[in-house]
């Protein structure tokens, strides 16, 4: 009996074990099954999280590639559409477009490019004929007729418009007359000049009558002017005569006694301008130049105020400020004459048909470029 009993024991036993043993596999499976399935739902909920952000900052970004360039941002691609998207709005749409999405700027930020300007309109330090220049107040008219506007450089409207003409060119719009923005202008403006000096031959050269100099004393051969140019500048006249209310006689023809537009120089021959570098020898380039626009007999220095030719700041302070610069700077154009920015008085008649594209000009030498170190 008690063998029977330890035999039974026995098998219970090893029953026992192996239902343990059983047991203990299901439930490590079991187990181990369940970790899986929690790494598997975190690295899941991961991946949504990364894939929602993901959408979302690409989302973000398309939405600030496609709107308005203003400060702040840090970004300075073009606002142009592109041909395909804008082939058929006008251009006259795209540019009211374009500038009432750029009058949307931060009235906070305009204040802010105000005060800037106020501050560089009398500090800019920038170099120009191997000196070093100082603001750029002499240029006001200029920089207003360039970018469209006749509000004054201490408005918000002004600084507006300085970020519109920014933007056109590529240049981030701080809305503030900086360095950048004030080479890129004189580019521009240099680039309208004749940029020749092509000697005149006889042929194209007419003798103009004295009472069109403003010295009465002046040499018959130093009244010499190009055909066209000569026409072009009697139209200019008469028209500048009446808008300006200057004194003429019934003809409409300038008095004896009004010297506003009358001609100082016009064509120089060679002999003459290397008497006027000799008289002059510290001149330098933005003075009298070697091969001067005058050889062409195209262009006129015109008497607006002051000194007829000092390029003194004192002098070109007062020239710039008359009514008959303003009145060249916004209209000379209409008869085909564009300024020498840095002589208020220097005035080149360059017909239509002769204008180049303004980026296909080559850009400032050394001693020309603002930003060059001075020698």
């Amino acid at each position: 009996m008690e063998e029977n009993f330890q035999t039974f024991r026995r098998a219970n036993y090893k029953y026992f074990r192996k239902s343990q043993k059983n047991d203990n596999h299901k439930c490590f499976f079991v187990h181990r099954r369940s970790c899986y399935s929690d790494k598997m739902l975190k690295e899941k909920n991961n991946f949504l999280r990364l894939a929602f952000g993901g959408i979302f900052c690409v989302a973000v970004l398309a939405g600030r590639s496609s709107g308005l360039i203003v400060y702040g941002q840090t970004s300075a691609d073009s606002l142009i559409p592109n041909t395909s998207s804008s082939a058929k709005i006008p251009q006259t749409v795209r540019e009211r477009i374009f500038v009432n999405k750029t009058a949307l700027v931060a009235p906070e930020v305009l204040q802010a490019a105000k005060a800037e300007n106020v501050k560089l309109k009398n500090t800019l330090q920038w170099n120009f004929g191997a000196r070093r220049q100082r603001g750029w107040y002499l240029y006001v008219s200029l920089i207003q007729h360039t970018i469209g506007t006749g509000s004054g450089t201490e408005t918000p409207e002004f600084a507006r418009a300085v970020a519109v003409w920014q933007q056109k060119e590529g240049i981030y719009p701080t809305g503030t007359v900086n360095r950048e923005t004030l080479s890129r202008m004189i580019v521009f403006w240099q680039s309208q000049r004749l940029n020749s000096s092509i000697y005149a031959v006889p042929e194209d050269l007419l003798t103009a009558p004295i009472t069109d100099f403003y010295d009465p004393t002046r040499e018959v051969e130093l009244l010499k002017v190009e055909r066209e140019t000569y026409h072009a500048y009697k139209r200019m006249v008469a028209v500048a005569a009446i808008e300006l209310k200057l004194k003429t006689d019934k003809n409409g023809k300038l008095l004896a006694d009004e010297k506003y537009l009358r001609i100082v120089s016009a064509f120089r021959s060679r002999e003459y301008q290397a008497k006027l570098r000799a008289a002059s020898p510290q001149s330098g380039r933005a003075g009298l130049a070697v091969n001067s626009p005058h050889f062409t007999g195209r262009t006129l220095d015109i008497y607006v105020g002051g000194e007829p030719t000092i390029t003194k700041y004192f002098n070109r302070a007062v020239q710039v400020q008359t009514p008959v610069y303003k009145w060249l700077v916004k209209n000379a154009s209409r008869f085909g004459f564009y300024p020498y920015f840095y002589e208020p008085w220097h005035w080149e008649y360059v017909p239509q048909q002769n204008l180049k594209p303004f980026n296909t000009n080559p850009p400032l030498t050394p001693k020309e470029n603002i930003n060059a170190p001075l020698p």
